[in-house]
Order: structure tokens, then C-alpha cells, then sequence
């Protein structure tokens, strides 16, 4: 119930007559009304006010505040006053409820505010596809992709062919089958018929009824499920192209074990942070992709163990495994692939694990975790697939490869690049290769870059740049390598996702004539990507894409890495 303003009559009952009460009226009202246009709401004036400082009326302009001092300030007599000092008191209460009912918290802690929403929503999601845009994709049939290759013949020197001297007289003879005929000596052959099925690849999404028909005026949700699924695809894809490996026949198969799993317990050394003293158990698996996840590892090798005494560390080497992107370390304090956690994805044949909380670490040193993957993940080989194909990386560092420069160990800084010149020579010596591009992780690209600027007997030139506006630009990175046999410049390529510690050196085409190679590396596609919108079974609606075929390398000689790059 609203509080009712005081009569005139009760405000000025001293007054003589009408007129002097309607004069004193309009002198209130107008001292009322200026009150009103003279309110303060600074919060630090009120709580100065609470502290003393000066009047309420005065600091904050509350108008009920000053009204009561103009009351103070008029002649009235003693039931006027008492009667105005009441509807004062009684308006400061419903002043105070009213201040209180609606806020941006109150009644509702949302609040009854707008929602600034921005639609539709961001796809902040990086979707690089470098390798399936850049590699051929070519029209496939049938259920397999065949094809017949001549490896070497006589004087080729490769295919296991040796030499033969061609000289002769009139009396040379050369068996042919069961006759002997004056002629040179015959030549031979070396080919092999390759035969690589073709396998189905998709991927799928759903949108339910509610969410669809939710979500209109703000984003068409369907739409995003089928761009989404479309990009997820090339984007598996791509690392299908990288990774993937195949348990068919003609593809590579399931990576082995590590073996000769080895632990020792060295003293901690110069910055190293010693492990709690106790006993640890070590699994290691050869990687087959990323390493937490992605495209799996082989099955776990023998458990190997140790006593770590005080102010040791735990160093653990093993036998490397053809075809390993790198080696992912379990390390628990009680045996049982259950008990042993994820360390961390070493390069080469070797790491160290350091205490738990230790920082600042390089290479294949590891501060010891509790909180990683068990090894028991790794209890089944999941680093090939029946349904898979032999990406390049699997190529590049399997048994046909032509060269991968295993180093295990960090750039050489003496002579930069040195690790690339071996590959290229020992390419040149077996096949003359020439290859046409070198892939790089980011951070192996840096770490090469850095060699060169830091070496120390790097005989290599630096320009400091300066801008128009006066600052030095920073930095040099190495975007090309010479071939040193050759003479030809290799660029240098990051791929976003290569995992650190291996770099493939690929060929594109063959720099010999009539091979009748066109595409060194090409997809056989006998469906390439289609799109299906599925017919309504339930309340959502669903989305897959389709393709098959296979990948293939028709010359894999031509083509190299260097792997086991230790992190610097």
C-alpha cells in the first residue's frame, strides 16, 4: 500500500490563514522539487556521509534526506513535526524495498538483461590439409589396385642386379635355355607384381529434432553437422596420407615390440632433479601416430625394472623398430601394465626419466608422472588396421625405403643440415634420386634453423634487416636446402601435422625417362568423397560421408627420411 503524502493543514497548522497555508504549500514544493534536482548517488559521498563527514541530505541528494532536514528547518509546531517525521520514516522503508526488488542479481540471478548473443557460432578449429590437396587423386576400379614394376635389370644397380662385363670375340657363347648361341651375355631382371585391396572409409554425425528445430534463428545445425563431418574426413584423411598403415597383404603390418628393454639407475647430474628411491618398472611401444592418442602403438614390450637409490635417476634404452615414428616410455613402481603410466614419446633408442615436478626438460629426458595413460592401453597392438593403407611415413622408414637417416640425436650444429646430405647422397647412390621436398614439424624446422645461427664453425651469412619505420627485424628461418650431390634446391615444408622427430624427404616424379611413372605418390579412389543424407529412422536427423580406394607409392626407392630427431 502506498504511503500517503501529509496534508497541508497537518504540515502547517500554525498558519493564520488558507492563503498562508497555500503559500508555505508552494514554498514546500518548491524546495521539494529542487531537492529532487539535486540528488547525489556517488557511493563513496554516501558512505563519507555514514562516516560523518557531512550530512546524508547534503552527500547523497536523497530527497527523502532532504526533506527531513527542511523539516528540521521550518517553524512547525510540535504535531505537524511528529506527523511529518512519520510519513519521512515510513517512505525511507518503502524507499529501501524498492531499491532492493530488481537488480541486475535480484530476483533472478541471471537477471532480466539481453543476451548480446553473436550468431551463428565460430569454427575456431584448424582444418590444414596439405597433402590431399597437393597429391593426385586418380579414378580407381574394381576391389584392388595392381600394379607390375620392373625393380632393375643388369647395369641398373639397383633391384639387387649386379654387373656383367659385355665384351666378346667370335667364339663368345651364351647359353640360351638348352642351346648355346655366339652372342653376349644375357641380362636379368628383378619386378614384382603389387597388389593393394581397396578399403571403405567414413565417418558420421547426427542432429537431433529438439536441437535442429532449437537452434533456428541462431544456426542451422544440420549444416554445421555435414561441414563439420566433411572436414573431419579430409582431415583423418590427411593423416591417413601421414600415418596410416595396413595389415593387408602388400602393405606393411602391425609395428613390432621394442626390444632389449634396459633400466639402470645413473646418479643425477648437473641440473638433473633425482627420483624418489624405490623400485621402477618400464614398458616401452614403438608409436605408430601421436602420442596419447591418434593412430595407436604396437603391442608393449618385456617389462624391464630397477632399484633407484636416492639422488638417482632412472635411464632406460632399448632396440629400435622399423617403421617407428618414435617410442612412447611407461614407467610405474609396481609391475603389471595397469600400474605403469605414460611418460612421454622419445626419439631414438634412449631417454631419462627425472623427478616428478621437474621443469625445463629437452630431449628424451621426462619428469616422472602418476597421471598418464596406463600401459595397459597398449595390452593389444592398435598400430595397423585391417582396413587401412601404408602412408608415407610408414614408407619413407620402412624395409623399401630409399634411405632413413636414423640419427638419434639432436641437428648437428658444426655442419647444419649435414643430416639431410647423407640421405641425399645415399638416395643418389642407390637410384639417383633427386627429390623434390623435404616435410618438417615445426619444431625440428626451428631447431635446424637454430643450428645454423648458433653454430659455432657454421660458415653461413645472417642479413639484419631494418624497416622503413626504423625497428631491426629478428629471426632466420632455413626454407631451402641445397642438394649437395645434385645441385638442386630442396624447399623445406612444415606439415601441422607431423609428429616431432621425423622428417620425410619426398620424391614427386622420377627424373628418368619413360618410366611411365607419372605420380610418384597417388590416390586410387574408386569412390571419392560423397555425402548421405540418411532417411529419418528416429527424431534426428543423420549424416555420413563415403569414400574408397587406397594409397600408393609406385616408387618408394626415390624417396628417404631422417628420423629419431631428438627434441633440443
Amino acid at each position: 500500500m502506498a504511503t500517503q503524502a501529509p496534508k497541508s493543514t497537518d504540515l502547517f497548522g500554525d498558519a493564520v490563514d488558507a492563503k498562508d497555508v497555500a503559500m508555505r504549500q508552494e514554498a514546500f514544493d518548491g524546495a521539494l522539487n529542487k531537492s529532487f534536482g539535486q540528488a547525489v548517488t556517488d557511493p563513496s559521498a554516501i558512505k563519507a556521509i555514514q562516516a560523518g563527514a557531512s550530512t546524508f541530505a547534503q552527500a547523497s541528494g536523497d530527497p527523502v534526506a532532504a526533506l527531513e532536514t527542511l523539516a528540521l528547518n521550518k517553524s512547525l509546531n510540535a504535531d505537524a513535526l511528529a506527523s511529518l517525521n512519520t510519513a519521512l520514516t515510513a517512505q525511507r522503508g518503502v524507499n529501501a524495498d524498492i531499491a532492493k526488488e530488481i537488480t541486475l542479481t535480484s530476483p533472478l540471478s541471471t537477471s532480466f538483461a539481453a543476451f548480446d548473443l553473436e550468431a551463428p557460432a565460430k569454427l575456431l578449429t584448424p582444418r590444414p590439409t596439405p597433402l590431399r590437396n597437393k597429391l593426385p587423386r586418380k579414378k580407381g576400379i574394381g576391389t584392388s589396385h595392381r600394379v607390375k614394376r620392373i625393380l632393375g635389370y643388369t647395369g641398373t644397380g639397383t633391384g639387387g642386379q649386379g654387373q656383367i662385363w659385355p665384351g666378346i670375340t667370335q667364339s663368345t657363347t651364351t647359353a640360351f635355355g638348352s642351346i648355346n648361341y655366339q652372342r653376349g651375355p644375357q641380362i636379368s631382371y628383378t619386378a614384382d607384381d603389387l597388389v593393394l585391396p581397396y578399403n571403405s572409409y567414413s565417418l558420421s554425425d547426427a542432429v537431433s529434432w529438439d536441437a535442429q528445430f532449437s537452434g533456428v534463428g541462431f544456426e542451422d545445425l544440420r549444416q554445421l553437422s555435414s561441414t563439420s563431418t566433411l572436414y573431419a574426413t579430409m582431415l583423418m584423411e590427411e593423416r591417413m596420407l601421414l600415418m596410416a598403415r595396413g595389415t593387408a597383404s602388400g602393405y606393411s603390418g602391425a609395428l613390432s615390440a621394442p626390444g632389449s628393454v634396459t633400466a639402470t639407475s645413473p646418479a643425477a647430474t648437473g641440473s638433473q632433479t633425482a627420483l624418489a628411491a624405490t623400485t621402477y618398472y618400464v614398458y616401452v611401444t614403438a608409436n605408430a601416430g601421436i602420442a596419447s592418442t591418434g593412430f595407436g602403438e604396437s603391442i608393449v614390450s618385456s617389462v624391464s625394472s630397477t632399484p633407484v637409490s636416492s639422488g638417482d635417476v632412472l635411464a632406460i634404452s632399448w632396440t629400435g623398430v622399423t617403421g617407428a615414428l618414435g617410442y612412447n616410455v611407461y614407467v610405474g613402481t609396481t609391475t603389471g601394465t595397469a600400474n605403469c603410466t605414460y611418460q612421454g614419446t622419445a626419439q631414438g633408442t634412449s631417454c631419462v626419466i627425472q623427478g616428478a615436478g621437474a621443469v625445463g626438460l629437452t630431449g628424451n629426458n621426462f619428469a616422472y608422472t602418476t597421471t598418464g595413460a596406463a600401459a595397459s592401453r597398449a595390452d593389444a597392438d592398435t598400430s595397423a588396421y585391417a582396413t587401412g593403407y601404408d602412408g608415407i611415413l610408414p614408407t619413407v622408414l620402412g624395409p623399401n625405403t630409399g634411405y632413413n637417416n636414423a640419427i638419434n640425436s639432436t641437428f648437428s650444429t658444426s655442419n647444419p643440415g649435414v643430416e639431410y646430405q647423407v640421405a641425399f647422397a645415399a638416395m643418389y647412390e642407390a637410384v639417383k634420386a633427386d627429390p623434390d621436398e623435404i616435410f618438417m614439424n615445426g619444431l625440428d624446422r626451428k631447431q635446424l634453423s637454430d643450428a645454423i645461427k648458433n653454430g659455432s664453425t657454421a660458415n653461413y651469412r645472417l642479413n639484419l634487416t631494418q624497416t622503413e619505420a626504423g625497428d631491426y627485424v629478428g629471426g632466420a628461418t632455413i626454407g631451402s636446402l641445397y642438394n649437395e650431390i645434385t645441385g638442386k634446391m630442396v624447399p623445406l615444408t612444415v606439415h601441422p601435422w607431423l609428429p616431432q622427430g621425423v622428417s620425410p624427404i619426398l620424391s614427386y616424379t622420377l627424373p628418368i625417362p619413360d618410366t611411365q611413372v607419372s605420380d610418384v605418390w597417388s590416390n586410387f579412389l574408386v569412390q571419392d568423397y560423397m555425402g548421405v543424407q540418411w532417411p529419418v529412422s528416429q527424431f534426428q536427423y543423420e549424416f555420413s560421408t563415403y569414400f574408397r580406394g587406397t594409397f600408393m607409392c609406385q616408387a618408394p626407392a626415390w624417396n628417404g627420411a631422417v628420423s629419431g630427431i631428438v627434441s633440443a
